[in-house]
């Protein structure tokens, strides 16, 4: 599985969609289920799948699935 399908996976967990969603264009909050408490449970996911730690800045500035896929590879975690 490449790490933008672990990462579609942890959005559709992480905000409670359906397997099938499309989510690569998901931005924050444009969904009534991506509100600020589920952006908590996205990062914790996020942090655990990829083992990487997520900074505040950095989950302030995380206001989309593009977003989100450019901090896994400022961490490095968005290999193979």
């Amino acid at each position: 599985m490449s790490h933008l399908d672990r990462l579609r996976a942890v959005f559709r967990m992480a905000l409670n969609l359906p397997p099938e969603a499309d989510v690569d264009g998901l931005e924050y909050r444009a969904i009534p289920q991506w509100d600020s408490l589920a952006h908590m449970a996205l990062i914790a996911a996020m942090e655990d799948e990829f083992s990487i730690m997520i900074d505040t800045d950095e989950m302030i500035d995380m206001s989309s699935f593009a977003k989100a896929h450019e901090l896994l590879e400022k961490h490095g975690a968005a290999a193979g």
